[in-house]
């Protein structure tokens, strides 16, 4: 009987509780199971993004057979005649969301940063902050309706004292006809603006504490603070918040073909009248028939697909190498 007790005394004990040993290895199971679920829906994503592409490059092979590479850089878009070129589209496309990009940022910085910090009291800051985010809940026909009716009539003084003034310079050399360029670009600006403000909001609220405080005791002002410290350490989210706008920017629709005249013509002047490729797609799509000009409204739509690509991996390889940056 000793031996006995003295050979169970000798086994070791694990000390775990076998309940909660089953209940660790259910949260495994759940774990795992969340990851595989993630993964797929991850999966089933990219593969929706490919199926698109895939189907609408399909669409636009024979377009693409017929004109070839000089599609791209060509100015003709003539549907009688069968020859098609998106230059025109592309360049308006740019241009106006280079606008809106360039006003958005840093506004939208200008409101993250009163947002987050004490300038504002607490009551002011809420609805304010609130108030911006807003915007991005209207429908972009009911802005471009308030694009037709208040803002080019309340604009339209202002690009003729432009061209009046500034008339010897390209960009403002045009007799401004209303709808233009810089009309599409300013009203891109006000829907863009929520996205970068807000997500540039998030990212200086999780910039560390510890950083603001250590930046103090060194004697740095605010303003200091705020410019050497916590821009610079928020710099990734507030590049990926501006490429967000800027993929809205450049696939905005309705809002654009309201304002921006659809005129298909290359300009230097931005109070003249222009298009871009969601404008074509949504005028001329419904009207389209089978062939040449059905065709090429599809490359058109892989063009601007392959823009937006192209943004977006250039802002994921800026982020990176911000972030980089960051921790040397």
């Amino acid at each position: 009987m000793n031996a006995d007790l003295s050979s169970s005394s000798s086994i070791p004990s694990t000390g775990v509780n076998p309940e909660q040993d089953i209940s660790r290895k259910g949260n495994f199971l759940m774990d795992e199971g969340f990851v595989y679920i993630t993964l797929g829906f991850a999966v089933i994503a990219a593969g929706l993004i490919f199926w698109m592409a895939a189907i609408i490059t399909e669409k636009a092979w024979p377009a693409i057979q017929t004109f070839g590479i000089p599609f791209i850089w060509s100015t003709d878009w003539s549907v009688p005649a069968e020859k098609f070129g998106a230059l025109p589209y592309i360049f308006g496309t740019l241009v106006t969301s280079g606008i809106a990009l360039l006003l958005a940022v840093p506004i939208g910085i200008s409101v993250a940063l009163i947002t987050s910090e004490n300038f504002l009291p607490q009551w002011v800051r809420t609805p304010l902050g609130f108030i911006v985010e807003l915007i991005a809940a209207i429908p972009s026909v009911i802005i471009g309706l308030w694009g037709i009716f208040v803002f080019i009539p309340v604009f339209l003084p202002v690009q003729q004292f432009l061209h009046q003034t500034l008339g010897w310079f390209p960009l403002f050399s045009s007799e401004p006809p209303g709808p233009g360029i810089l009309v599409a670009g300013l009203i891109l600006t006000v829907m863009i603006l929520p996205t970068i403000s807000s997500i540039s909001r998030d990212v200086l609220r999780s910039v560390p504490v510890t950083l603001r405080s250590a930046s103090m005791a060194l004697g740095a002002t605010r303003w200091e603070t705020i410019f050497r410290v916590m821009l610079p350490a928020a710099a990734s989210g507030i590049v990926g918040a501006s490429i967000l706008g800027l993929g809205r920017a450049l696939g905005e629709t309705m809002a654009v073909a309201m304002v921006i005249g659809n005129t298909k013509r290359i300009t230097p002047s931005l109070l003249d009248s222009a298009s871009t490729i969601p404008a074509v797609l949504a005028n001329e799509f419904a009207e389209s028939h089978e062939g040449l000009h059905l065709q090429s409204l599809m490359l058109l739509g892989v063009i601007l697909f392959i823009l937006t690509l192209v943004v977006n991996i250039a802002a994921v390889w800026i982020i990176q190498a911000l972030s980089l940056k960051g921790r040397e």
